[in-house]
């Protein structure tokens, strides 16, 4: 439904040229306001572009209320007239899967349910999730020559990246499977890996990436039992990690990319030089990019198929 590959915003040049068009004209005019399907949910959307791909109609959309990185080329199969009764489907699906019915009618495809992964961050995002309290020590308390890292920090996820969100959330929550601990490779071979890529590729590694890289396993293993796992994985967590044993030493890319979805949240507690920040994302998107280089390898296809039990304790939502 929504689990459509984003693989044609890579490839602006694909737009048909000697193909024959469809003899039928596009459904969707640019400017047009539409719904669109994205994962497990349907957004409001606006159609910017609309070409010929590929001898069929592909549309160029920004999803309203979400940042402009989140704007894709679609087919037609994941859009619909923005009418009365596909409104009221929207709202269905919405209800259906714990959606906030409270969201304001005109913002009710932005409301982000949890069960989602919170694939799509933003400002606002950060802003619902992040402690009142110290929230609001963070935004007084910033020292002259620092910036809020909850106000500029930016992590932009590959396309590819995403969707393997929105199927993460859906192998899990939706067909009852899970990830078979332990993975191979972890999360510390994963970083290892990158560490020995970097060094092959300079010459040399920086001081800065192997405290990064540090960083990241620091987060990952207090974070993962907090804020990353669905409640049906709990169990399975209880379980696998036991007598001290790091999580990054068992769990694999699946959970690691969820931490990318967290970091703004977590980093939105320090305050860094502006300089510093700048650097620190580039590492992070370079990081990412090579998560995407060797997707084939370090993240499964398929989950387990053994039914789960849901499990207890604090985690993510449904």
């Amino acid at each position: 439904m929504g689990n459509s590959s984003k693989d044609d915003s890579t490839t602006d040049g694909d737009t048909s040229g000697g193909n024959t068009p469809p003899s039928n004209s596009s459904l969707y005019s640019e400017g047009e306001k539409v719904l669109a399907y994205h994962g497990p949910r349907i957004y409001e959307a606006k159609v910017q572009k609309a070409e010929i791909r590929k001898n069929e109609w592909k549309y160029f959309v920004h999803y309203l209320h979400l940042s402009n990185s989140w704007d894709e080329w679609v087919g037609e199969d994941r859009l619909m007239k923005h009418t009365e009764e596909n409104v009221l489907k929207q709202q269905a699906l919405d209800k259906k899967q714990g959606v906030d019915k409270n969201a304001k009618s005109g913002r009710s495809t932005q409301a982000k349910a949890k069960h989602s992964v919170d694939v799509k961050v933003d400002k606002e995002d950060i802003k619902t999730n992040v402690p009142k309290g110290k929230k609001r020590k963070n935004d007084s308390g910033v020292e002259k020559g620092s910036v809020s890292v909850e106000k500029l920090v930016k992590i932009q996820i590959p396309a590819t990246l995403k969707k393997l969100l929105v199927d993460d959330w859906d192998f899990v929550t939706q067909q009852d499977k899970l990830v078979k601990l332990p993975r191979s490779p972890t999360v510390d071979e994963i970083l290892t890996k990158y560490l020995e890529y970097r060094s092959k590729k300079d010459g040399m590694v920086a001081d800065s990436i192997g405290e990064i890289l540090k960083g990241i396993r620091c987060y990952f293993d207090k974070a993962l039992p907090m804020m990353l796992l669905y409640k049906k994985e709990h169990k399975q967590y209880n379980e696998a990690v036991v007598d001290n044993v790091s999580p990054s030493t068992i769990y694999g890319a699946e959970h690691l990319l969820r931490l990318f979805v967290k970091l703004p949240e977590l980093l939105s507690y320090v305050n860094i030089e502006e300089e510093t920040l700048s650097q620190l994302q580039q590492k992070l998107l370079d990081f990412l990019k090579f998560l995407q280089k060797n997707q084939s390898t370090f993240f499964l296809s398929a989950y387990d198929g053994t039914k789960v039990s849901e499990g207890k304790g604090k985690g993510k939502d449904e």
